[in-house]
């Protein structure tokens, strides 16, 4: 792939010697993760969203959760020591990460954000992530993910 096609993330785990493979589909503007994993084939339990939360301490959090689920604010604020968390609104979004939505991951952001991934994730060997653009996902390795960017595993997803 041409240098300059590289997301900062796919150029963030080069760096760290993390490997990944890039996923590609046709897309101008934001479609659902729902509709990106159909798209492409990925299982829905394997392709994560990225949500961004702010705390009442003023600090940003970066949530990893399956496409099919829901956020549960009360576990997610735990999980970070907070009281509560909020989420982002969407037109605050590229400001503070540096990515719009549908292309938000949880690396290469303008600053790295303490991130928890859905505990889920830790027993599988892939799972697909945004690649830093919309129109690009990258499946990689959750616990090489958590690990280089100090993240956690935790519970975090509203029971049905």
């Amino acid at each position: 792939m041409a240098k300059e096609a590289k997301t900062n993330a796919m150029r963030f785990l080069e760096k760290n010697k993390i490997p990944y493979e890039e996923q590609t589909y046709e897309c101008d503007e934001f479609v659902d993760g729902i509709t990106t994993a159909n798209a492409l084939g990925q299982p829905l339990d394997m392709t994560f969203k990225t949500l961004v939360a702010h705390g009442k301490t003023g600090s940003y959090y970066c949530f990893l959760i399956p496409v099919d689920k829901e956020l549960d604010l009360k576990k997610a604020a735990k999980s970070v020591g907070e009281k509560s968390v909020e989420l982002l609104h969407v037109k605050d979004l590229t400001a503070v990460t540096g990515y719009v939505r549908g292309g938000c991951t949880p690396i290469g952001m303008k600053k790295q954000f303490m991130t928890v991934v859905h505990d889920s994730a830790e027993a599988l060997d892939e799972f697909y992530i945004s690649g830093g653009r919309i129109g690009v996902q990258i499946k990689l390795s959750p616990r090489a993910l958590v690990g280089a960017i100090r993240g956690r595993f935790c519970d975090i997803l509203l029971q049905d």
